[in-house]
């Protein structure tokens, strides 16, 4: 803890601030409803749906911002997990971090990213869009700490500024035109649907919209003040993001015919055309096409912190923990990036969501079932730092255990409806356990 309190060239609040905001408005709350209008047809049990979603979200973030308290290290999950329960977890949750915690929602923000920009500039090719941007966006994270965090505090609030503009015009259109709320209110099959099966799927879709509240846990020990900014930014941005992601959601529903949206991508394109004409749609596209870049920009920042904790732990991957004379974990960043573009290159993009979701969620819930346990352990004082937390869990145990519960029942809902989707998520937390007892053995005392 000392070495986070004495770090005053570290991170400040405004940049973690930016980074979990920027890393959870990216591709899910662009992308996603048109394939929950595949199993839902009511806009009530969608906006129902995002609600929860912000609420289960925030409940995480709570329970995290304890853990970063308790725990001011970086590297996330691989750290709280090696620590709480044992090092085998804590290996296996950077390897499901690399593969679905980072690679496939860079490559999904990419391929997004190729999807608006065509449809503003159509002489941009989507695939070549996708992986110029994410070469692009590495190279940059190669320079500086103080560059990344001048271009992504910058990127963020040009991007949030530019969606607000949007949401202001589709709240003026929506007053104007009384009889397009009727979508949002419940009727006769509203409650049906969100007791259905399939609504586990559409679930899982919101939560990967809400994902990357976590984000600055992996850079916990670059943060100044340590716990007690990672636990503000972790809870203020969850609450910021969760109300964005309301309101425009109840634009997009409200700005276009449900069968037009359904099954679509570039949701946002489709709205915006019917708000503002043709040209106001391809304009809508830049906008979120340029948005999706701070998305990028604070993935490809935060991921490869990640793969360099696993290097210093485990000498076999000693090469990926080298930094350069600025402090950047080149050879993890390009490892990333060789990930990401394999994705854009080899996969749809429903089923990297699908398969990168499941794995992930189910680390985050070991993540926040490690709150339980630490305080049943240590109390309401922490072992690591012989004092009471810079951040509490409010309302505890109430915030933990709802987000178990009600992300398990997300993960009951996706497995019942895609059984071999999410067999093959749990591939990627299976392999790194069988692999950890021949990798343990050159691990540093």
């Amino acid at each position: 803890m000392k070495q986070n309190r004495s770090n005053r060239n570290g991170i400040g609040l405004p940049t973690c601030l930016s980074l979990v905001t920027a890393t959870m408005v990216g591709t899910g709350v662009y992308t996603t409803l048109g394939f929950q209008l595949q199993d839902l047809s009511s806009g009530f049990s969608i906006l129902c749906l995002w609600v929860l979603g912000g609420v289960i979200s925030l409940c995480g973030a709570l329970s995290y911002a304890e853990l970063a308290a308790r725990i001011p290290r970086s590297g996330g999950e691989y750290t709280y997990l090696s620590e709480i329960y044992h090092p085998a977890l804590g290996f296996m949750a950077a390897f499901v971090s690399l593969i679905a915690g980072f690679a496939a929602p860079i490559a999904l923000s990419a391929m997004a990213f190729g999807s608006y920009l065509h449809a503003a500039f159509p002489f941009c090719p989507v695939h070549l869009s996708s992986w110029i941007v994410v070469l692009l966006i590495s190279l940059f994270h190669l320079r500086s700490l103080q560059v990344s965090s001048l271009v992504q505090v910058a990127a963020t609030a040009l991007k949030f500024l530019l969606v607000a503009l949007f949401i202001a015009v589709g709240f003026w259109s929506l007053f104007r035109n009384a009889g397009a709320w009727a979508v949002l209110t419940p009727h006769a099959r509203s409650a049906e649907e969100l007791l259905r099966p399939s609504s586990g799927i559409a679930l899982i879709f919101v939560l990967y919209a809400y994902s990357g509240w976590n984000a600055v846990t992996y850079l916990a020990g670059e943060v100044r003040s340590g716990g007690r900014i990672v636990g503000l930014s972790l809870v203020l941005g969850t609450l910021a993001v969760a109300l964005f992601y309301v309101m425009l959601n109840a634009i997009f529903l409200t700005s276009a015919p449900l069968s037009e949206l359904r099954g679509v991508l570039n949701v946002g394109s489709v709205a915006a055309q019917h708000l503002i004409g043709p040209s106001g749609g391809r304009i809508m596209s830049g906008i979120i096409s340029f948005g999706l870049l701070a998305s990028i920009s604070a993935m490809v920042w935060a991921g490869p912190r990640v793969i360099q904790r696993v290097g210093e732990d485990y000498p076999i991957f000693a090469w990926l923990a080298r930094r350069t004379a600025t402090g950047i974990p080149r050879r993890a960043i390009l490892l990333q990036l060789l990930l990401v573009l394999g994705l854009i290159t080899g996969a749809s993009f429903e089923t990297i969501l699908l398969f990168a979701q499941i794995p992930l969620l189910l680390c985050l819930i070991l993540g926040v079932s490690g709150l339980l346990v630490l305080r049943k352990k240590e109390g309401g004082l922490s072992r690591t730092l012989g004092s009471r937390p810079q951040f509490t869990c409010p309302l505890y145990p109430l915030p933990p255990v709802l987000f178990i519960l009600c992300s398990g029942a997300g993960l009951l809902y996706s497995a019942i409806s895609k059984p071999m989707i999410a067999l093959s998520g749990m591939v990627i937390m299976l392999l790194p356990l069988t692999l950890y007892r021949w990798i343990s053995r050159q691990k540093k005392s």
